[in-house]
Parts: structure tokens; C-alpha cells; sequence
């Protein structure tokens, strides 16, 4: 996230000692992108963050295709995915090629006996539905209903449930993730024209360092498998922080629409991207304000991407039969578009309560058994 942020104590200048009270060292840690050419922060442990007592077996969690290669409208029910009480178990991955995975995710119970690192890939966790409290090294970030949580690639954390109801839609990104280049001045400001900006951002709060030693289990994904790790302290040690490289939160709710006199294309509702890929969000909203304007979409051919999207809430313009939580996948080389009747009805209405997130990828998507596991095999007939 394109700002600095800082919790805690720092030294006035960085490399420099910074003692304890009992006059040993804190332990600096320097957590950087891109080699040393990106944003970064620097971090001040009361422990080296090095201490490791044993390594485990590790396990494979690869997703399984069942598709490869895909010409068919889809959809997938993922409330029929059944809950599970371990957050890591709960993920199933659903679509996924090179540049990112897309699960979900159910979990009913908080992550209490160890803690989580995604050594390759940002995640961006959507919360359908539940609210709790995501803990890091860098504070806590309180979320809700409606809350993206953008967590940069190897930042160990826990996610703290405060009930057994929640759903997640959960993006691994094996680029980083950012806010659209167009939203920001060459200083990393948003601009005016921006439909979010600095203010909306949940930044981490309320530093707290655990200075605790024992055995302390941090399960690391990396290349698709889980490292159990057998850390000597706790992993949250930190006396303070500061720099650009952190997680943050962001609520679809305060993504401010975009609309016009005519129908808008869907990058006006963009919200991140990533390498080959952008997620977009779509909110309640005016319609279009012209005369003769046609507020449902027009038919689509997307010859360069696949879409997904994932209903939310609310009553769609163009489709018919939407639940909660489904997701639908229109891949490139075959039109997509507004179900029969639906482009009538929408003429005269004046507004829309839809809430959606879009997920453009710019190279095909391979469907795993877990998603044909909850897939509505009539949808592609629904356009008839």
C-alpha cells in the first residue's frame, strides 16, 4: 500500500542501536520487495526472528484440476462448500493458473494453536459473511462484512473469528497487489478522480509485543506445500515498525461508484491489480441517466480475458437465479450477456442495490475437483 504507516517504538534513525531497557539489542528485520528496489518496511523484534527449533514434514496442498481446458459458461454454489473448523482446511481452491488461485473458504473457528505465512503470493481475503480480527507483527486490522484484507506475501498471521458463520472468497496473487496505476499521482497519492482514497483505508492499530518464548507453530505455504515450522518466540515480538510494506483493510462498502449517461464498462469498478489480472468491485448505484440509456449490460465478447464474478448481495440487472456466494466463469473466446427479459426490465429503473466482485484474469482458468464438486452443470443453458 502506496503510504507509510508506523506503530510503536522505533530509533530515530535506521541501522543504528536500539537498545532494550536491560541494555541488549532489539533485533531489526528489513522486509523488502522486489530485492531492494520496492517498498519495504523495517521491523524491531525483541527476538531474532531466525529462532528455529524444528521443521516438520511437510504436506502438499496443490490444487487438483479437473478442467484444464475450458469453453463453457460456468457457475459454482460455494455456500454448498461445507464449513470446517480449521481456516487452512476450510480453503478449497476453485480456479487458478499462473498468476493467481481463487478458493473459498468457510472456517468456524479462530486460529488459536498456530499461526500462517504465504511465502509465494499476497492474498486478498473477502469477507462475505462473519467479522473478527486479522493479527500480525503489525497490529491488528478489525474487519466486517464487505472487507477486503490485503495481506503481502510473507507476513505471518492469524485470523481471529468473532463467531462460527463465516464465509471468505480468498485471492492468491503471485504478483503483488496494488491500486490501479491510474488512481495515483507519481507520488503514490490517490487522485482526485480516484473512487477510494487514503481515508478508507484500514490501517493496522494497537501495536502489541509479545515477548514470550516456547514452541510457537507457524504453518509456511510455499511452492504448494505447508512448512510446519517450530518457532522459539512469538511471532508477534515486535517493539515497533515502519515503512510501506504491510497488510491493510478496505471496505467494498466505501468503493465509490462510477456512472454516466450511458452504460459504463466494467474497469470503472476496478479495485486492485495484479500481474495479468485485476479485481474490480461492484456496488449499489445510480443507473444511467440518458434518455434512451439501456442500464442492463450489452453482450459481451472478452477476447483477451476469462471473468469471474462473485455475487455478494442484492438483485442483478442482467442475470437471473443468482445466490449468494455463487460464482460464475465466463471464459474468453465465447460471448456472455444479459439473460433473455433482462435487458427490457432494466429500462426506466433507476437504480441498483447489486454488490459483486469481479476478478479479470488475462490467461485461462483450469477448474478444480473442488469446484466441480459445487457446480450448477445448466448454467451455460440458461441464456436459452
Amino acid at each position: 500500500m502506496p503510504q507509510y504507516h508506523k506503530l510503536g517504538s522505533i530509533p530515530s534513525k535506521r541501522h543504528t542501536q536500539f537498545r532494550k531497557p536491560d541494555d541488549t539489542l532489539y533485533q531489526e528485520e528489513l522486509v523488502s520487495t522486489e530485492g531492494f528496489s520496492s517498498i519495504y518496511s523495517l521491523v524491531y523484534h525483541t527476538h531474532p526472528p531466525t529462532r528455529v527449533k524444528e521443521i516438520g514434514e511437510p504436506w502438499d496442498v496443490s490444487p487438483k484440476a479437473a478442467i484444464q481446458k475450458n469453453l463453457q459458461c460456468r457457475s459454482f454454489l460455494t455456500f454448498n462448500t461445507a464449513p470446517a473448523d480449521d481456516f487452512l482446511k476450510s480453503r478449497k481452491v476453485l480456479l487458478f493458473n499462473n498468476d493467481l488461485y481463487i478458493a473459498a473458504a468457510a472456517p468456524k473457528k479462530s486460529m488459536t494453536d498456530y499461526f500462517y505465512k504465504n511465502a509465494d503470493a499476497d492474498e486478498v481475503i473477502f469477507v462475505h459473511e462473519g467479522s473478527g480480527t486479522f493479527k500480525s507483527i503489525y497490529g491488528k486490522i478489525d474487519f466486517e462484512y464487505g472487507d477486503y484484507i490485503v495481506i503481502p506475501r510473507g507476513t505471518i498471521y492469524q485470523l481471529d473469528f468473532a463467531g462460527e458463520n463465516n464465509r471468505l472468497m480468498i485471492t492468491e496473487s503471485f504478483s503483488p497487489i496494488r491500486p490501479p496505476k491510474r488512481y495515483l499521482n507519481t507520488y503514490g497519492q490517490f487522485l482526485e478522480h480516484s473512487p477510494y482514497c487514503e481515508r478508507d483505508i484500514k490501517l493496522p492499530h494497537s501495536l502489541e509485543t509479545f515477548d514470550l518464548e516456547g514452541d510457537f507453530k507457524v504453518l509456511i505455504k510455499k511452492q504448494d506445500m505447508i512448512f510446519p515450522y517450530t518457532y522459539a518466540n512469538h511471532p508477534f515480538d515486535a517493539i515497533g515498525w515502519d515503512g510501506y510494506q504491510y497488510p491493510y483493510g478496505f471496505s467494498i462498502h466505501n468503493y465509490e461508484p462510477i456512472t454516466g449517461r450511458v452504460h459504463m464498462p466494467p474497469p470503472i469498478h476496478q479495485t486492485f491489480e495484479g500481474h495479468n489480472f485485476v479485481i474490480c468491485s461492484f456496488v449499489p448505484r445510480m443507473y444511467d441517466y440518458h434518455p434512451q440509456s439501456i442500464p442492463a449490460p450489452y453482450a459481451h465478447s472478452n477476447v483477451d480475458s476469462d471473468e469471474i464474478l462473485y455475487y455478494v448481495d442484492g438483485e442483478f440487472m442482467s442475470r437471473k437465479h443468482v445466490e449468494r456466494g455463487m460464482i460464475s466463469l465466463h471464459p474468453k473466446g465465447i460471448p456472455h450477456g444479459p439473460h433473455p427479459g433482462t435487458v427490457e426490465k432494466s429500462i426506466g429503473q433507476k437504480e441498483t442495490k447489486e454488490l459483486a466482485v469481479m476478478i479479470d484474469p488475462f490467461y485461462p482458468l483450469q477448474i478444480t475437483e473442488d469446484a466441480m464438486k459445487v457446480e450448477d452443470p445448466g448454467y451455460y443453458k440458461t441464456w436459452i
